[in-house]
């Protein structure tokens, strides 16, 4: 039976990468599988991550092209390449064009690590997101998964879990909870839900 492909992109440690993959072994995610990793950084522990499970790697430095633009086509070569259904940003640090993104309508998904609307859009990464829920004063907040579109964290909404604001908790502390609870999670969910929902459209068509 055919299963959506899926690519995962990433800049980092790789841990939902990993959630990712060990999902896919346990049969959560049991309409797509990884076929593809995309790193834009060389020294990414998630490549090292991919291979543990014999999972195809390419490496592409902003660097290495003249422009964005030219990196961004090389990207959108070696997916349609691999024949790429679905594209996963996890901790993909570059923001994509509208190019990319209307090369792939529909079918790139980010994780964010907050109740999207809040503490989201430009500049919101990463601990920064963690900070600004805590100095803000919220007692919930979590992660949410959601389409890519040419807003930062502004396309539809797949899905969303909640995680307690603790007293004491640092930024360091609420990033590990909110991964934890929230964004291993609901990751592998979303792409099985998006997975399925791709093959029943191509079901549909034929």
């Amino acid at each position: 039976m055919r299963k959506a492909r899926i690519a995962v992109l990433v800049s980092g440690g790789g841990t939902n990468l990993q959630a990712l993959m060990d999902s896919e072994r346990a049969g959560v995610i049991s309409a797509g599988e990884i076929k593809l990793v995309i790193s834009d950084n060389r020294d990414a522990y998630a490549i090292q991550r991919a291979k543990n499970y014999n999972i195809e790697t390419e490496v592409l430095l902003r660097k290495d092209f003249p422009s964005r633009e030219d990196h961004e086509k090389a990207l959108v070569g070696t997916l349609k390449d691999y024949d790429i259904d679905l594209i996963v940003l996890a901790g993909f640090m570059s923001i994509l064009s509208p190019y990319f993104i209307d090369s792939f309508r529909d079918r790139i998904i980010n994780i964010h690590p907050s109740l999207i609307p809040s503490f989201c859009g430009k500049g919101f990464y990463g601990l920064k997101v963690h900070e600004a829920a805590l100095s803000y004063g919220v007692k919930v907040t979590g992660a949410t998964v959601h389409y890519v579109n040419e807003i930062p964290d502004g396309g539809k909404i797949i899905i969303q879990k909640a995680v307690e604001v603790k007293d004491g908790d640092t930024p360091e502390i609420l990033q590990r909870r909110v991964m934890e609870e929230a964004e291993w999670k609901i990751l592998p969910k979303a792409c099985q839900m998006v997975c399925q929902k791709i093959l029943e459209e191509e079901a549909n068509a034929e």
